[in-house]
Formats: structure tokens, C-alpha cells, sequence
């Protein structure tokens, strides 16, 4: 039985996302914020990024400015390694269902993700479309952003642009140099006329993998934390690496495996593979072409 009613599904491929409440259980967000919270705490005692990941890369990463009494942990690669909690948000949620009912009945996890902004955190996400980073044999692909706490006007949220998932690829190279974000005059125009994705914790914004999106600094005293999925239909398969591995990649979250390869016609530049984040990566490139902007 379908979690999303029809008129839910046809606001998402209407618009490039919905956002639905209570798409994980009381108990359950309880546990993603406890395990949150001690990886802040434990994010006290570094200086620098820190863990590891499949790749090599750190798992946890730090925002400059970063202090034991300022604690500014920004994100946490593939949580779902690392956290029974974490992995049952992803794998077998009302989340979970929402998602199967928009692209499934089949449906695979490509990766997982925290993204935090904590109060008086600098962090901002340059406006720009997920399907570039994660190219695949077709577009059917849904990031799903888990509101691990309240999400409103003052803590960055989520801004996206209505509908720009039925358009263009945005290239994320600029002059030749891989920015990871649109052009500052389109994005400009964008971000006049967005959609602030706000919910209460527990909600879920479901995200076309095209559709347009930024979000701005936090800059009220209470967190931001979203846990992110990123998942596809079983028959979309990736083209380029994936710039957050995991041991979970392609695991079957509902359905079973495609026994065929589904492709769309599309043309893009490869993405530039991420040396630690994609927040550090943004922040590198727009250092490499303005100078030093932190």
C-alpha cells in the first residue's frame, strides 16, 4: 500500500519535491539525535578532519573555525556504517516508503550523508543539481533529506527552484575549473524566486536528483542536521565513481535486482572526484578563484 497519496506523487514530479512529515518513528529520531550528538562531542577533541572512510577519506568533517567550545561538525560520511540507527532511517523507514512509491517498486541506495549546520556555523551550499555529481544511466534518482531537527526560515534550510528538474543540466565547471556550483548569475536568479523546504524534526524533503537547489548559513542558536539518502531505481545504473563511497552502495531497500539497464540521452562533463567533502570542495574552488573568502 502506498505511503504518499496520489496527489503527493503528482506534486513531486510536478514541482522536483515534497515534503512529508513524520517519515521516521518518535523512537527512531530520538536515536539519530543521540548519535549525533556524541559524534559532536567526540568532534571536541580534533582539530582537523578526522575517521576514515572506505576510500581513504575522513568520515567526519570539520568546519574551519571549528573549536571545543564552538564544536562545528558539518558532515558525516556514510553514517550508516557507523550507526545501527542511521541505517535503519535509510533502509527500512516510512522514508524508505516514499520513496519506492515514486521510483520503485525496485529501488537501490547509492549514498548516505550528514549534513550539520550548528549554530553560528558559516556553512552555506552553493545552488546547484545533485544528477552532475552522481551521473547515472537515467534520472531517476531521489535525495532524500531526513530533518533530524527542526528545520526553519532562520536555520538554513533547503532553498530549491521549482521545476527546474524537467529542464537543462546546470554545468558545475566554471572557466574550466570544477566549482561544484551553477553560475553566479543563474543561481542569483534562482535564489530570488526559491522555495525554503522547512518541516518540523522527523520530516523529509524528497528531492528530484535535477532539481536546482542552494541553502544559506545557519544563523539562528538552534542546529541543522539532515541525514541524506540518496537512492535510484534498480535499473539506473552509475556512471562515475561514487563521491561518497560506502560499503552499502547498491544495496536492495525495496523490490529486488534489475535484471536490465534503463538509459535516457543526456551529455554532461565528468565530475571532479571530491579530495575530502563536498563542502571543503566548494570552498576550495571558490578560494582557487577569488582568494581566500572564509
Amino acid at each position: 500500500m502506498a505511503v504518499l497519496s496520489a496527489e503527493q506523487q503528482e506534486q513531486f514530479w510536478r514541482d522536483g519535491f515534497l515534503t512529508v512529515e513524520n517519515a521516521v518513528s518518535d523512537g527512531l529520531l530520538e536515536r539519530l539525535k543521540a548519535d549525533f550528538a556524541k559524534w559532536v562531542e567526540e568532534s571536541r577533541h580534533h582539530k582537523d578532519a578526522y575517521g576514515e572512510t572506505i576510500d581513504g577519506r575522513p568520515r567526519f568533517d570539520l568546519q574551519p573555525g571549528h573549536s571545543v567550545d564552538a564544536p562545528a561538525l558539518r558532515r558525516v560520511q556514510a553514517p550508516t556504517e557507523i550507526s545501527d540507527a542511521y541505517y535503519d532511517a535509510m533502509a527500512d523507514s516510512r522514508m524508505t516508503d516514499m520513496v519506492a512509491d515514486l521510483i520503485g517498486p525496485s529501488v537501490k541506495l547509492h549514498h548516505t550523508k550528514i549534513n550539520s549546520k550548528l549554530p553560528g556555523s558559516a556553512t552555506e551550499v552553493k545552488w546547484h543539481q545533485d544528477f552532475p555529481f552522481t551521473p547515472h544511466t537515467n534520472s531517476d534518482l531521489i535525495t532524500a533529506l531526513l530533518m533530524v531537527d527542526e528545520v526553519t526560515d532562520e536555520n538554513g534550510p533547503l532553498e530549491v527552484a521549482s521545476g527546474t528538474h524537467k529542464g537543462p543540466l546546470y554545468p558545475i565547471w566554471q572557466d574550466d575549473v570544477f566549482t561544484g556550483a551553477i553560475e553566479a548569475t543563474t543561481a542569483s536568479q534562482m535564489q530570488s524566486e526559491a522555495t525554503k523546504c522547512k518541516g518540523a524534526a522527523g520530516s523529509v524533503c524528497l528531492m528530484h536528483t535535477k532539481l536546482a537547489h542552494g541553502s544559506a548559513p545557519n544563523l539562528s542558536s538552534h542546529p541543522r542536521t539532515l541525514l541524506i539518502c540518496v537512492y535510484s531505481a534498480a535499473d539506473s545504473m552509475p556512471l562515475t565513481p561514487n563521491p561518497v563511497p560506502t560499503k552499502h552502495q547498491g544495496l536492495i531497500v525495496r523490490g529486488q535486482e534489475a535484471d536490465h539497464i534503463r538509459c535516457e540521452a543526456y551529455e554532461m562533463r565528468k565530475p571532479q572526484y571530491p579530495k575530502t567533502s563536498f563542502f571543503a570542495q566548494q570552498s576550495e574552488t571558490e578560494r582557487a578563484r577569488w582568494g581566500d573568502t572564509s
